[in-house]
């Protein structure tokens, strides 16, 4: 109201005291000023390109905030995977002859103690955590195997980490299964010794050179997808321990 009287102050014309035909002056009054339909829906037009910007840059956003959600959720297996092998082998226990805590590093299609199908790799590591209801030695039997998936939908297979704890056991002994991860193709274990990589390796057969600890372990995962020609994950492992004789 404050606009419309100084508007109707500046303009006498149009708003003010006019003189009648008989000469006496009466009071017009002064109309409010308002927007048009056409400036309405202009006003509208504007405001809804807005929003839609808006709405592109913010759906942009949410898209980009869970593409990196799964891509770290997927990860997260992955390297937790590598990190639980690489802890592994890198504390594989060497064997020797008569040991009570040591034992036999074998690759290849294996059979072992407690499992009813053949394992990738198995192998004695000192990485057992001492606790309550556990109070067995830092030595453990670990296998690695692929099993079929818990998820029949699921692509690939799961990569399978089984622990057997107490070493003393007389009896059948208890595996713990951990799944590691999951959508793998295939595993691969191969072993160095000192000249070649070998697919295969087993410390109890004495007919073969190869009683003791390879130099280095070398683990190819292949991870399940449409994608044939991606490469597989990678990991090289030197190992240094090794058993030594007086000779």
């Amino acid at each position: 109201m404050n606009i419309n009287r100084q508007i109707c102050r500046a303009s006498r014309k149009d708003c003010g005291a006019d003189k009648t035909d008989s000469g006496h002056a009466s009071r017009v009054p002064c109309r409010p000023f308002a927007f048009t339909l056409i400036e309405m829906i202009l006003a509208v037009g504007v405001a809804a390109i807005v929003l839609i910007a808006i709405n592109a840059v913010f759906f942009a956003a949410l898209h980009l905030r869970d593409e990196t959600q799964a891509a770290v959720d997927a990860a997260t297996p992955v390297e937790q995977a590598i990190a639980v092998l690489r802890r592994d082998l890198q504390c594989a226990v060497p064997p020797e002859p008569n040991g009570i805590f040591t034992g036999d590093f074998k690759v290849g299609n294996v059979t072992s103690l407690g499992t009813s199908l053949p394992v990738a790799a198995e192998m004695f590591t000192a990485t057992g955590a001492l606790r309550e209801n556990e109070p067995w030695a830092d030595v453990q039997r670990v296998t690695y195997a692929l099993r079929d998936a818990a998820d029949r939908n699921a692509a690939g297979k799961d990569l399978v980490r089984s622990v057997t704890r107490n070493l003393l056991s007389t009896a059948t002994p208890d595996i713990a299964d951990q799944t590691l991860m999951s959508g793998v193709a295939n595993l691969r274990f191969s072993c160095f010794d000192g000249t070649q990589w070998l697919d295969s390796w087993d410390t109890t057969d004495t007919t073969t050179a190869d009683t003791n600890l390879p130099v280095a372990v070398r683990v190819q995962i292949q991870m399940a997808g449409n994608d044939k020609n991606a490469l597989p994950i990678e990991i090289l492992v030197p190992i240094d321990s090794q058993s030594r004789t007086n000779t």
